[in-house]
């Protein structure tokens, strides 16, 4: 059952966990952790499985097998390269006008889930994440790439920026939000 746990943690997490954090997530004994993680390392290895388990030492995180690496780098391109959908572009134009912005405040403004969004315009290099120490969250905002790619120098020089920046019917909605859940802030 760890196992599982930590299998879906780690795929859904896109980026490298300590053994600690997933622990706390999953309310278990870092050392069971620890050792959860070697085993699946070691089960995926054996099986030849199309994911493997990769370590630093501190972080783990999951990725794919290098013998498909062919196979997923012509994915990637054709995926990645091609022109953004208008989920992409609503999500993009929320961060860039109202970045830097929390994934749940991005997604009270859209009404939908944007983890996948949300990584594949960071693997586009149009958004940058960063970690918000005293709000304990990451706060995503517009890359230089993506400031470059439209000529601008910085945000503030899109079109109607300060009107938007500050939209009241919009920061009324994510105060609302907050005040109504204020542990998940």
């Amino acid at each position: 059952m760890i196992k599982s746990k930590i299998e879906s943690l780690l795929f859904v997490a896109g980026k490298p966990l300590t053994a600690k954090k997933i622990a706390e997530m999953i309310g278990v004994k870092e050392a069971e952790v620890e050792s959860a993680l070697k085993e699946l390392q070691d089960q995926y290895a054996q099986s030849g499985a199309g994911v493997q388990l990769f370590s630093t030492g501190r972080e783990w995180q999951m990725g794919t097998s290098g013998k498909n690496a062919s196979v997923v780098s012509d994915f990637v391109k054709a995926e990645f390269s091609g022109e953004l959908t208008r989920p992409q572009l609503e999500a993009l134009t929320v961060i860039a006008y109202r970045g830097p912005i929390s994934k749940m405040q991005l997604e009270i403004i859209r009404g939908v889930n944007c983890s996948l969004i949300l990584r594949n315009l960071m693997i586009r290099g149009l958004v940058d994440e960063e970690y918000d120490s005293k709000k304990k969250e990451n706060l995503y905002r517009a890359s230089l790439d993506f400031l470059r790619h439209l000529g601008l120098r910085k945000v503030e020089e899109l079109p109607d920026y300060e009107a938007l920046h500050s939209e009241t019917v919009i920061t009324t909605l994510l105060q609302q939000q907050q005040v109504q859940q204020p542990s998940q802030s």
